[in-house]
């Protein structure tokens, strides 16, 4: 099928292309400073705060866009650029995590149905790419492993899927506090709004290459049948 290895290559680089674009405005936007001078830190804990949150802490953790919301442990972990920066790309994404935290404390749908669904995929992650390898070495004989491998392989596309309104709800609820505190300026704020949007991106192609390979995989499936 070489229309679907055209599919993949284009979801590659689109991936690739959007992966840069944001890494691109973090750098961009890391070098604007913001003018009330606040860290990342400081913001994500004035937000929490302001929220009513007392029971996350805001932690340092290494790398880069590595920043994250941990619901198990309740912590918001931020990237030593996002901790110790005062720049607008360190007040978007400190901000954005404090989302999910928020997301949390007010028992966001989305964000319930999205961790209810970590524990399986972390058990089934390690074992779906060698299923899916024996049904299709196997599909002349028997189409049940690879039938297993595309409805585990679905499981993970619905948990991409979900993820986007955790994301975007996150970055709305960041842009719109940062916004009404006063914690950026109307120029600060389009900034940050560009950088989360990017952020985004990010989510959106992983979802569709997702659905794209699920697509796939269920296309041999059909075929494997017919050929029953």
């Amino acid at each position: 099928m070489p229309g679907i290895w055209i599919i993949f290559i284009i979801f590659a680089l689109l991936s690739a292309g959007v992966s840069w674009r944001l890494r691109s405005k973090f750098n961009e936007y890391s070098q604007i400073g913001l003018t009330n001078g606040l860290s990342g830190k400081e913001i994500a804990e004035r937000m929490l705060h302001e929220n009513n949150i007392y029971d996350v802490r805001v932690l340092s953790v290494e790398g880069m866009l590595t920043d994250h919301y941990n619901p198990q442990d309740k912590t918001v972990n931020l990237s030593a650029d996002v901790y110790y920066g005062r720049s607008v790309a360190a007040a978007a994404v400190a901000a954005h995590e404090c989302g999910h935290a928020v997301q949390h404390a007010t028992a966001y749908g989305p964000l319930k149905f999205r961790s209810a669904m970590v524990p399986f995929l972390t058990v089934s992650s390690s074992y779906l790419q060698w299923i899916i390898l024996i049904g299709i070495l196997l599909i002349n004989t028997t189409i049940i492993p690879l039938a297993i491998g595309v409805a585990l392989f679905a499981v993970t596309t619905l948990f991409s899927f979900v993820t986007l309104p955790v994301e975007f709800d996150a970055s709305r609820r960041a842009l719109a506090w940062v916004q009404n505190r006063n914690i950026v300026n109307q120029r600060e704020y389009g900034f940050a709004k560009d950088a989360l949007w990017w952020a985004a991106m990010t989510y959106v192609v992983a979802a569709l290459g997702s659905l794209a390979t699920l697509l796939y995989y269920a296309s041999l499936l059909m075929g494997g049948r017919r050929s029953d």
